[in-house]
């Protein structure tokens, strides 16, 4: 046990920079659309049913991996099962979260100079042609893109420099409850907008015929994405808990949290969008096109538009912090400070975040298996990191831990039986394994439902 460890200063801490860490790209351009697509409130019910079922067993696990060892991504594995090589399984995490990083810091920048962008009114009283071209332009600009993304990660740097305690709780237990703030002020504003009521009413309705073999992989592959589950990211987190903290009735929690603030997003979003009979959009283009021609035709459209860049700012910062400490805490021991490890690491991603932040300008061109390097980036972390990350850790800790110790870090500090604990272990050996394999074939195209 590495008695030196930072820990976390308080459950409330730890819950908030948990959700922080969850909320982010997926949540805010990918949950709407998937949403409308998937049956509106039919979706909500699926979500919530396949992410207790299957995504939530698999956080549980990655806790008690990270607690139970009391180590980083990679030695936790190799702590617990010193034969094999399932310290692999934390190194797939590890590259994970700075690619994932990588790009969460290029849509960073584009906030950021969106922020820039209309506060100067740049792009107030525009359409959304005109729009879609200052994107384009705003992307493609090498000078504005570097800069934008050079700006984010410095941002991250500076909090995660600060440590555990310093850093991510601190900066949590403002920023979390600052996004829910924002997005509650959005959300008001949204259905007070001509016919949001009604459009909300239609997205909330349940329509059933919409879910099928595929919708309900695509829900699920968004709920793991949604979780931060499969790149090894809570078991960083759960390495910096106490004993005094139940594990499964915590992750619930932190669960049905996301899922709320999940469900305000789409609230915030879809009313805005109805009101002016446009279809939610997956990508970019529903923040930094759509959006805006909405913003433009309200009173005092620019100021609201500033707060929900803000929220966004703030959601994809809040993740962003969790995936460099994810990178960044198996290397602190090598270096002579914790700074000057989040600073190599953070300089890292940059230079992996240039190619793909040119990708969309002067390297348009250079293509991987016919993707921009920005799309190769996003594709082989979402469809193939993560579930294989997922997969493995369901069966390390399904398989290969003691099941006295599951046990043990299952129960503490809670009047959990054996029944309880035995469901959990069921759904995480063999319902939650299932489930990804057929994610990841469907997904990559092996097999068509």
């Amino acid at each position: 046990m590495d008695n030196n460890r930072e820990q976390w200063g308080s459950k409330l801490g730890f819950t908030l920079a948990s959700v922080g860490a969850m909320i982010g790209i997926g949540a805010i351009w990918k949950m709407p659309y998937i949403a409308s697509k998937t049956g509106g409130g039919a979706f909500f019910i699926a979500f919530l049913i396949l992410t207790f079922t299957v995504v939530l067993p698999i956080l549980i696990g990655e806790y008690i991996v990270g607690r139970s060892s009391n180590s980083d991504a990679i030695r936790a594995y190799k702590k617990l099962v010193p034969n094999g090589h399932w310290d692999l399984v934390g190194k797939l995490g590890i590259l994970g979260s700075i690619l994932v990083f990588a790009i969460y810091s290029i849509v960073g920048g584009w906030v950021l100079a969106y922020i820039i962008k209309v506060t100067t009114g740049s792009v107030s009283h525009i359409d959304q042609a005109q729009l879609s071209l200052q994107f384009s332009l705003t992307s493609a600009n090498t000078a504005t893109a570097i800069a934008g993304t050079g700006i984010f990660i410095l941002l991250t740097i500076l909090i995660v420099s600060l440590g555990v305690r310093v850093g991510l709780e601190r900066t949590s237990k403002f920023m979390v409850p600052a996004l829910f703030i924002l997005l509650v002020i959005l959300t008001i504003r949204g259905l007070t907008l001509p016919n949001a009521v009604t459009g909300l009413q239609l997205f909330l309705k349940p329509d059933f015929s919409a879910i099928n073999s595929k919708s309900l992989l695509l829900i699920l592959g968004q709920s793991f994405f949604s979780l931060s589950v499969g790149i090894s990211l809570m078991v960083t987190y759960g390495s910096y808990l106490n004993k005094s903290i139940n594990i499964p009735k915590t992750s619930a929690f932190i669960t049905l949290l996301n899922f709320f603030i999940s469900i305000l997003v789409a609230i915030a979003i879809f009313p805005v969008l109805y009101s002016f009979g446009v279809k939610p959009n997956d990508g970019p283009a529903i923040l930094f096109v759509v959006l805006p021609s909405i913003f433009n035709q309200l009173p005092f459209g620019s100021v609201f538009f500033i707060a929900f860049l803000l929220m966004f700012l703030i959601a994809i910062l809040s993740s962003s912090f969790s995936l460099l400490e994810t990178a960044v805490a198996p290397f602190i021991t090598k270096f002579p400070s914790r700074a000057l490890a989040t600073w190599v690491i953070g300089g890292l991603v940059f230079l992996i975040a240039i190619p793909a932040t040119l990708s969309f300008g002067i390297w348009h061109q250079y293509t991987i298996f016919g993707r921009t390097i920005f799309e190769a980036i996003d594709y082989v972390s979402t469809n193939i990191i993560f579930p294989l990350g997922a997969l493995f850790t369901a069966i390390f800790v399904g398989f290969r831990l003691p099941r006295q110790l599951l046990f043990d870090e299952f129960t503490q500090s809670s009047r959990l039986g054996r029944k309880v604990f035995m469901l959990w272990l069921l759904l995480l050996k063999y319902v939650a394994p299932i489930a990804i394999i057929l994610i990841f074939l469907s997904a990559t195209g092996i097999i068509n439902f």
